[in-house]
């Protein structure tokens, strides 16, 4: 169990420690690095600590009292007969990728739009990767598929391999059912692929061991025709090997007829360099680095540039969304003429868009709630805005939408709202509700508040709280605290069934933190947590725990938190800078070791969030926050949860396995947990999924109730 101190001199340690970063002393060194070994991927040696250390967290967590009813919960959630089916518009058809208990690794299945919109849609299964996998012999995790822009019934099929970022691509027959013999296929690995017409493919992957980034994407583009070799494939264009991310296709399509191909270069993950391909040829386009293309309607190209962008004297915000004549940017590459389609206001946020032949829906945030706006392009090259009457103090999210034809599906919910499903015919303004996800717990017990912060230069920070209507103010609640905070990636609240039988009902509150680093407020609140202005986003965090203590709604005794990925790196500074403030940490697939990431798996693409070791300026503050070299003898830690997969080729799971070797050479107590399969996340298919959830309920269970 952790080791907090609750005596009556806590409440003056916590405003002490707000306002100071903790950053101890010395490093790990990677000369000095005891545990490096455990960065080979699966070894011999590895293999065996893992199965130990598994071996030690399951023969608790998995004996606990609380555990049989969190998996059985867990587990039938997941597996739920009348889940809300998500919808993805394939050729006039709508289909979903389901999963259950009878279809582990899941099934594609079709059915008509009107169909589906009925109660009980009669689905027809096009493709079962239970049987694929059983057949092939093959641990099959699917990854999506893209169809080509005339015959749609033609599709490339991702698969993965445990749900690893690698894929295998197989052209697949949604009329037939079957892969199409002598069809295009590419062999395992990190690749991009796109359509350039029904006959052609423009792909992107290590064409010669070797031809990957330092963080093993691939950066050259070739043209692949339809029954020549692959080894025929004819060279587009390439990037570098020094760039942080790859080169990528993309084909962007007006649903009218109009397509644009281009490749996409990224020195960076925030910067790119934009080719447009004209008669075969690539075309740089002066359009700012740090921009993303969004879409197409018609003949316009829609782009978000996410610093100020001046053109002809007028200057277009960041975080707003423009879009440029495609026809325009063939013919004058170097002098683009963009117009205005939205452009946030103050607290506001573009967040997605969605494009159907004629409008573009356009969904945002307000204060951290959401918001969706139609847009019509005018013939004088304006274009006009339309608000969508959604449900209020919710979150919207772009579901999918009809790129031939004038219909989007749009989900709102809310934390103690199930998703509901709503169908926007854009063209006329209709807006119906066609499906809603049931309820699975009693709402009516519960209410949710934002509340503010204060962070230790004076920002306010939002986030989100849901407990008991009838809570009490004595610091007892159990309470979670979640968080991102990177990457430019909004935490915006939505209904979680397993959260309200497994935590809200047993008397716990959760909250997700709003912190800088993310993107609820646009890029700004980005950029004012990246690289050595991180600390920011971890004193936002620290503050949301001060202000939840403050307002007496819970003690360090009863206080968890929470994050994965990026947020399993926030977990981790937390862990080491504020030890006192916690009694339970879940650090959940995470970066940990910021002196080592550039060379753990994909980590050397995250400079621009991170920075550099090679940077002077910017080595200083990794060594200064980095939990795996912040760990020290004598301190007294909460006992935390840190898991990971075998199959994360993403952040790779060397972090949290030198973590956890540390916190056991030290003699500091801890949960280990390493599944075997599942990719960059909880698991490869509903019931992995399952088994990870309860094992996190249990040990928030233990640590805080």
């Amino acid at each position: 169990m952790a080791r907090v101190g609750t005596g009556f001199g806590w409440r003056a340690t916590i405003v002490a420690v707000v306002a100071m970063v903790v950053t101890g002393c010395g490093g790990s060194g990677s000369s000095g690095d005891q545990f490096q070994w455990l960065e080979e991927l699966d070894s011999p040696r590895v293999q065996s600590w893992v199965a130990a250390e598994n071996a030690k967290t399951l023969g608790v967590l998995e004996q606990d009292p609380h555990y049989a009813d969190n998996l059985a919960q867990a587990t039938t959630l997941a597996n739920a007969p009348d889940r809300l089916p998500a919808p993805e518009f394939r050729d006039g058809m709508i289909g979903n990728f389901w999963q259950d208990g009878e279809h582990k690794r899941g099934i594609w299945r079709e059915t008509t739009v009107a169909d589906y919109e009925a109660p009980q849609p009669r689905w027809k299964t096009v493709l079962d990767l239970d049987a694929l996998a059983a057949a092939e012999g093959r641990n099959w995790v699917w990854e999506g598929m893209n169809c080509a822009p005339n015959r749609g019934t033609r599709c490339l099929v991702n698969l993965s391999e445990g749900g690893e970022d690698a894929l295998t691509v197989r052209e697949f027959d949604r009329g037939t059912g079957q892969f199409v013999p002598g069809g295009f296929t590419l062999e395992r690995g990190k690749q991009y692929v796109a359509w350039a017409d029904d006959d052609t493919l423009l792909v992107s992957r290590e064409w010669q061991p070797g031809e990957k980034t330092a963080s093993g994407y691939p950066y050259i583009v070739k043209t692949w025709h339809r029954g020549a070799p692959l080894e025929q494939a004819a060279e587009v264009l390439r990037g570098d090997p020094s760039d942080g991310l790859g080169t990528a296709p993309i084909v962007l399509d007006g649903g009218n007829g109009h397509r644009v191909s281009m490749v996409v270069r990224r020195p960076s993950f925030f910067e790119a360099q934009f080719n447009l391909i004209v008669s075969g040829q690539p075309v740089r386009l002066a359009l700012p680095p740090k921009s993303e293309l969004e879409g197409m309607v018609g003949n316009r190209v829609l782009v978000a540039p996410r610093d100020d962008w001046t053109v002809g004297g007028t200057t277009f915000r960041s975080g707003s969304l423009i879009s440029l004549d495609a026809d325009e940017l063939a013919r004058h590459p170097d002098a683009p003429r963009p117009t205005v389609l939205y452009t946030p206001g103050p607290q506001e946020a573009f967040q997605s868009v969605m494009t159907t032949r004629g409008h573009a829906v356009v969904t945002s945030l307000y204060d951290v709630k959401g918001r969706a706006t139609v847009y019509t392009p005018q013939p004088d090259g304006t274009w006009t805005g339309a608000p969508v009457p959604l449900p209020d103090n919710a979150s919207v999210y772009a579901v999918d939408a009809d790129s031939h034809g004038e219909t989007a599906y749009l989900s709102v919910t809310a934390l103690l709202t199930p998703s509901t499903l709503w169908s926007l015919d854009v063209a006329d303004g209709r807006l119906v509700a066609v499906k809603s996800a049931p309820a699975r717990f009693d709402s009516s017990r519960f209410v949710v508040e934002q509340l503010k912060a204060d962070s230790a230069d004076g920002t306010k920070v939002p986030y989100f709280i849901v407990h008991a209507a009838d809570m009490k103010y004595d610091g007892s609640t159990p309470t979670i605290v979640y968080a991102y905070g990177g990457f430019g990636t909004s935490s915006t609240p939505g209904y979680n069934g397993l959260l309200g039988k497994s935590w809200l009902e047993q008397g716990g509150a959760y909250v997700i933190a709003n912190i800088r680093g993310g993107g609820e407020y646009g890029p700004a609140w980005h950029e004012a947590a990246l690289k050595t202005k991180r600390q920011k986003a971890f004193d936002d965090f620290t503050a949301v725990a001060a202000d939840l203590i403050a307002r007496d709604i819970s003690t360090p005794r009863h206080l968890g938190i929470q994050g994965g990925s990026n947020g399993g790196l926030l977990m981790g500074v937390e862990f080491t800078q504020h030890p006192e403030l916690w009694n339970a940490v879940d650090i959940q697939v995470p970066l940990l070791d910021m002196e080592r990431y550039e060379k753990i798996a994909a980590g050397a693409s995250w400079v621009g969030e991170y920075g550099s070791m090679s940077v002077p300026d910017e080595r200083d503050f990794l060594e200064s926050i980095s939990p795996y070299a912040r760990l020290r003898s004598g301190v007294k830690y909460p006992e935390p949860f840190v898991w990971t997969t075998t199959k994360d080729d993403r952040v790779g799971p060397q972090h949290a396995r030198k973590f956890a070797a540390r916190l056991s050479a030290l003699d500091d107590p801890y949960f280990f947990y390493e599944a075997p399969q599942g990719g960059h996340g909880a698991g490869a298919d509903n019931d992995e999924k399952a088994h990870t959830n309860a094992l996190e309920y249990t040990y928030f269970m233990r640590q805080l109730m």
